[in-house]
Parts: structure tokens; sequence; C-alpha cells
């Protein structure tokens, strides 16, 4: 059975930690785009940014919904990634009973 359960938890991980690096990426794009330091007109820069914003944007979305308006400042990619270590350490720990 574990030769099943730590692969499989192994991949979970890896999935949730690639998806928290295009969280971060997406929200470094963002600010870069604010401050004029890259240009959406260039076409990699909008190929990369409507990339992330659409990986990240389906996720992001309920939790800007429940979290209240702090004015331009827009917490949700951090509470996601919170969330999402606190899912990953859970299935983590829940494997490790298993075994």
């Amino acid at each position: 059975m574990d030769v099943v359960i730590i692969p499989l938890v192994q991949v979970i991980s890896i999935a949730i930690d690639i998806f928290i690096w295009f969280l971060i990426a997406s929200a470094v794009l963002s600010w870069l785009v604010a401050f004029n330091v890259v240009n959406t007109s260039n076409r990699f820069v909008y190929t990369v940014g409507d990339f992330l914003y659409r990986l990240t944007e389906p996720v992001l979305r309920p939790i800007r919904r429940i979290l209240p308006d702090m004015g331009g400042i827009d917490l949700s990619p951090i509470v996601l990634i919170l969330l999402l270590y606190f899912i990953q350490s859970v299935i983590a720990g829940l494997a490790i009973r298993m075994l």
C-alpha cells in the first residue's frame, strides 16, 4: 500500500509547490505591470501574464469575494498560499499515519 501512497503524496506535494510558484509569479508580474517596469503591449509579457491569469484567477476569485476590500491591496494570493501549505501538511500527515 505504501508503494502507491508515498509517490502519490509526493506528486500532490510537487503540484502544490508548482502552483504556489505560479501564484508568486503572477503577483510579481502584476506589480511589475502596475509600476510600468514591463509593458503588456510586449507580446511575450502579455502571453505570460495571460497564462498566469488564466491559471490562478479561477482559484483566487472565490477568495476575493470572501475577503473584505482592502483598498489597492490584494491579499488573496497570500491567503491561498497559506491554505495550500496547510492542505499540503494535512495530506502529508495523513499519509504518514496510514503507513
